[in-house]
């Protein structure tokens, strides 16, 4: 898992360091991100829409989004250390924790804000009424904590009607 965080960590700083992006693109994230907040690594299909939703949850709460592609998720979960039991369409890594699916930036927020001693946090599914996933009839749903041993915790309730 030390490699996974790494390899996690080269990423990040790399895209960082990019010259890539266009004046526009560069002052509009600066006006709109919180600079308090950690980078956001997120790794997702490139054909899921609901992924890219919490995508721009996760930009309109100020958080730094380098969203990822990949057609091999289940590696990123395995390296990660996400039980199966807790897996969802897209994990990211953000500031040392997994975060898998379609946690609010209110309970990333709690994590990073509490440090507990976790693994991460995530949403298992995809839950109507979720980031990313809203629509009609949205449901209450738990956003679980899991430790490196995988032994999960109810980390919040949430309740999006």
């Amino acid at each position: 898992m030390r490699r996974f965080f790494a390899l996690a960590l080269v990423a990040i700083t790399t895209a960082c360091s990019s010259a890539d992006a266009a004046p526009d693109a560069v002052l509009a994230q600066a006006t709109t991100t919180d600079p308090d907040l950690p980078t956001v690594l997120v790794y997702k299909s490139p054909t899921c829409g609901c992924c890219n939703g919490w995508v721009e949850h996760m930009e309109a709460a100020g958080f730094v989004v380098d969203a990822r592609n990949t057609t091999d998720l289940m590696t990123v979960k395995r390296d990660g250390g996400v039980p199966p039991q807790m897996s969802s369409c897209h994990t990211a890594i953000i500031d040392g924790y997994v975060v898998e699916g379609h946690v609010p930036a209110e309970q990333v927020k709690q994590l990073l804000a509490k440090r507990p001693e976790v693994a991460g946090i995530a949403v298992p599914g995809m839950p109507i009424g979720s980031p990313g996933m809203e629509g009609a009839n949205p449901q209450p749903y738990q956003v679980l904590s899991f430790t490196h041993a995988g032994e999960p915790a109810v980390f919040s309730n949430v309740d999006p009607r």
